[in-house]
């Protein structure tokens, strides 16, 4: 099946959805999307009777709906239909059903659940169960959210916190390793750049690209609950089973190659400003 004959319905048209939306559509497929206010042409999500007609149409379904709480909201409310549809099924799930890691590579065959995303855990092994493929995403960025802009708009700051990687993938890598997912069997597939690194190293980047001082650090302490637990988390993400069997290679195989090339959709690329100092503290 060519993307041409792609009848995608995606439940919950965020960010990344949308981005996946365009590049179906740009091949030619039918997209159909579904939001909590029916905004923008899309269906809501609780109008049963327009979702039914969808899945029966459907040849491709994703979801990108996060748990609501301790349950799946779209296997809640759809499980029994998306079972019988025959579709080609996938789930937008997240590298922090890992937990952990103690700076070590994760693969797919690293175990879920012991982190701070039981909930996401359990969605992520319900749609394994039910036959999808579930694309395991790290940090996501591309235009209009990255670092870029949280330092261009002065929200970006440093954590003053050693040793701490991360793996992020760029969101139109993100779409074309979904698409790829179309003709490989079912399973989990982390869709993650070749090169882990701190935030701390990532944000300072982003400053000297923009001609700016890197952002001052600030303890651990004064972040929230939710930021501190994302900093307790600490993993490289393994790409080699998407390499593998999608037949994936990220055209921004690391952060710097992401970050420059939206920075050139930003403003002209910096060639006579001096790079801002770098600090001294390199972590």
């Amino acid at each position: 099946m060519g993307r041409s004959d792609v009848r995608l319905l995606i439940f919950g048209l965020g960010y990344t959805a949308q981005v996946l939306a365009a590049r179906v559509r740009g091949a030619g497929g039918v997209v159909v999307g579904t939001t909590r206010d029916g905004r923008d042409g899309t269906i809501r999500f609780d109008d049963g009777a327009a979702v039914a007609l969808e899945l029966g149409a459907a040849t491709h379904i994703l979801s990108s709906v996060p748990p609501a709480g301790e349950i799946d909201p779209v296997l809640v409310t759809y499980g029994t239909a998306l079972r019988a549809s025959g579709a080609w099924l996938g789930y937008l799930s997240s590298t922090g059903v890992y937990g952990d890691a103690g700076g070590a590579w994760v693969d797919e065959s690293a175990a879920i659940g012991s982190g701070r995303r039981n909930a996401r855990a359990e969605a992520d092994a319900a749609w394994q169960e039910i036959g999808a493929g579930v694309f395991r995403l790290p940090g996501i960025y591309g235009p209009g959210r990255s670092p870029l802009d949280r330092v261009a708009s002065g929200m970006a700051h440093r954590v003053d916190v050693a040793d701490q990687v991360f793996s992020r993938c760029h969101v139109d890598d993100i779409a074309r390793g979904v698409i790829a997912g179309f003709a490989a069997p079912p399973g989990a597939y982390n869709l993650a750049d070749d090169v882990p690194a701190s935030q701390n190293a990532v944000v300072a980047f982003a400053a000297r690209l923009l001609g700016l001082a890197a952002p001052a650090f600030v303890p651990l302490e004064t972040l929230s609950p939710m930021a501190r637990g994302f900093y307790a988390e600490n993993r490289r993400v393994a790409n080699g089973k998407a390499k593998r069997v999608l037949g994936w290679r990220p055209l921004y195989p690391d952060y710097r190659a992401g970050l420059r090339a939206l920075s050139a959709m930003i403003r002209p690329p910096i060639t006579s400003a001096a790079p801002a100092p770098a600090s001294s503290d390199q972590r």
